[in-house]
């Protein structure tokens, strides 16, 4: 049973923690139109969008990756946009699914508190993935894995902390798969109604994450 999350353990901001956050509250903004491009179809192919990067994040390798900076840019130095994570280090991937069965990868390195999944193009930059309905991720923090929606946890176990990590999004089924990539098997699965277009989501407080995309979705998963 999911249970709600009492303290902010694992919704840290750079530099501070935010202690509470209702689980009741949502956003209505109106359409983004930053992203490149929809994708419909298989092999996911995105970079991560610049312009939605929180200031503590910074990208390399060809935008397919982050490193997490304790200080980071002086938020004040970066272009006003309404794209942009300023409370949360999180950044959007750049292309938007509205249908199909999507998978991808990322390699962690040196964190002990990230998170991944997808989360609605739309969704309000004040929140952080997995505090409001429109995000779904999984998360480790505190040497433990977790499924997260709407500020509620579901702890995830039997997955030790491996390098690298699969993410199946199914979304006329409506279910986001943790893919043990080595097996490869599905460990946990958080189940969900798509309607709006979705944006693969990270959240790094610490370390280096490299997403893998355009990739073929392994054999075997159900």
């Amino acid at each position: 049973m999911a249970v709600p999350l009492k303290a902010a353990r694992l919704c840290r901001l750079a530099g501070r923690t935010v202690t509470s956050l209702s689980a009741s509250q949502t956003a209505s903004l109106p359409e983004r139109r930053c992203y490149i491009s929809t994708s419909t179809g298989n092999n996911l192919q995105f970079k991560l969008n610049a312009l939605t990067a929180h200031s503590s994040l910074d990208l390399f390798k060809k935008e397919t990756g982050i490193i997490y900076r304790m200080l980071g840019l002086d938020p004040s130095r970066l272009p006003d946009n309404p794209e942009r994570f300023r409370d949360w280090a999180v950044v959007f991937g750049d292309e938007k699914v509205s249908s199909g069965r999507h998978y991808f990868e990322v390699t962690v390195k040196k964190s002990q508190e990230f998170r991944v999944g997808v989360a609605d193009a739309a969704m309000s930059r004040e929140d952080c993935v997995g505090t409001s309905s429109s995000s779904w991720v999984f998360g480790y923090a505190q040497r433990k894995w977790f499924a997260m929606t709407n500020n509620k946890i579901i702890p995830v176990t039997l997955v030790g902390k491996p390098d690298r990590i699969g993410i199946l999004l199914d979304y006329e089924a409506g279910v986001l798969g943790l893919v043990d990539v080595i097996q490869p098997t599905i460990i946990h699965t958080i189940k969900a109604q798509f309607k709006d277009p979705l944006c693969p989501a990270f959240g790094l407080w610490h370390g280096e994450m490299l997403t893998h995309s355009g990739l073929e979705e392994p054999e075997g998963l159900k």
